[in-house]
């Protein structure tokens, strides 16, 4: 741990070192944040995947072979990339992305499909190894990436009270073990919240497990072929997603944290993930945003440098879902979506309360952080580039606006101390 500026700084470790401090850094907290960031991952943007993937007509064995990918994916780059830089990096797929594969499946091949992940791969590898995207990420105002992500971050704290409405039996004593844990046991808070959630859901008669059945993955290879069309319509739009709507955000969660992690080895790993697992049905990996937040913030542990072991377990039951495919999606399906929205809520609070604290930190900055949050919070999408992107471009064209000029950029400001 290095000190720039008043800013923690997280320096790479060599993979080893990293590996011995295990057993000591190892914390129940941690462990439970990482399964509440994949639960996270799995309950919402999977139903989108499953929605993609029927659309398309796609046969069961192939919807199982993308979960599969998606997750083995995701959970070998979280792994790899937290020990080597001792730091909480979550990796998922891209939501927008599934999005954007609900109507585009249904114009292209699925063969043509795969061609268009692998060339989207490429890109994004080519965007990490070359450095311009920490070269751009650098020249960013932080005011401006974390009120992004404060109005990424916002629905979730937002859906908490609405759930409230929906399921108020479930909702309140959720709220209220997190409120008094948080006062008399902080670390445990969203722990002792989903152990709740969970035994009223039972209570409530709401658990649906009748009709989870085990099963494992066999994985299902297609072989790509490479369409112009296909290319042009679906891969160049998920390379800007990925890179502008999930590593963007994804980068941010890190900084907001008080992790200076270098943002090229991040893309460039998750680009080769992408590449390696397109023929399998994983239209790419990329940073995760709303799961990273669960994992960096105080919930997991007290001790900034101890939360790498968050992303590890996230990985870690990444993989063990990976496994068993679209069997355990229908777990996740299985819980209310009320305790999902809550849990997940209640443990992005932290994030959300430090992200508008920094994005508003900046006198002369804070218009052009008020701008961001209010366009990425408006949920617009153009293009099929989502809001938190359009945010982005929003807040640092009101920012040359007032500021005057470019060099602003370069002037280099103090510091606060972290509020991770």
């Amino acid at each position: 741990m290095a000190h720039l500026g008043g800013i923690q700084v997280v320096v790479p470790e060599k993979p080893f070192s990293t590996l011995k401090k295990i057993p000591a850094d190892f914390s129940l907290s941690a462990v439970i944040v990482g399964l509440i960031a994949t639960m996270v991952s799995y309950a919402g943007p999977l139903l989108i995947v499953f929605q993609a993937a029927k659309g398309a007509g796609l046969s069961d064995a192939v919807l199982a072979s993308w979960i599969w990918a998606i997750s083995i994916g995701s959970g070998l780059t979280c792994i790899v990339l937290s020990i080597w830089f001792r730091t909480p990096i979550i990796t998922a797929w891209s939501t927008p992305g599934a999005v954007l594969l609900v109507t585009s499946l249904t114009v292209y091949s699925f063969p043509d499909a795969i061609g268009a992940y692998i060339f989207s791969a490429v890109v994004i590898t080519l965007v990490g190894v070359s450095g311009f995207f920490s070269v751009l990420m650098k020249y960013v105002p932080q005011s401006i990436t974390t009120a992004m992500l404060a109005g990424i971050l916002l629905s979730f704290g937002v859906d908490v009270f609405v759930s409230m409405q929906h399921l108020p039996a479930l909702a309140l004593p959720m709220i209220f073990c997190y409120l008094f844990a948080k006062r008399w046991s902080p670390r445990y808070a969203v722990v002792l919240t989903l152990l709740v959630g969970l035994v009223v859901a039972f209570l409530l008669g709401r658990l649906q497990m009748d009709n989870v059945q085990m099963s494992l993955v066999q994985p299902v290879f297609t072989m790509p072929t490479f369409s112009l069309d296909a290319i042009i319509g679906l891969g160049i739009p998920l390379c800007i997603v990925a890179l502008a709507s999930q590593n963007a955000p994804g980068i941010s969660v890190l900084k907001a944290d008080g992790y200076d992690t270098p943002p090229g080895p991040l893309v460039t790993t998750t680009g080769i993930a992408s590449l390696l697992l397109a023929p399998f049905g994983s239209p790419g990996i990329n940073l995760a945003a709303i799961t990273a937040a669960i994992c960096t913030g105080k919930e997991a542990h007290p001790d900034h440098t101890k939360r790498y072991i968050a992303g590890i377990a996230c990985g870690g039951f990444y993989l063990i879902f990976g496994m068993f495919g679209a069997t355990m999606a229908s777990v996740f399906a299985a819980l209310p979506k009320e305790l999902i929205a809550v849990i997940a809520g209640l443990a992005l609070f932290a994030s959300l309360s430090s992200s508008l604290v920094q994005a508003m930190s900046e006198a002369k900055e804070r218009e052009s952080a008020l701008v961001t949050f209010l366009v990425t919070i408006s949920g617009i999408s153009i293009g099929g580039i989502g809001a938190a992107f359009w945010g982005l471009i929003a807040g640092v064209i009101t920012h040359l606006i007032l500021n005057g000029n470019v060099k602003s950029w370069f002037v280099k400001k103090k510091n606060t101390q972290p509020l991770a």
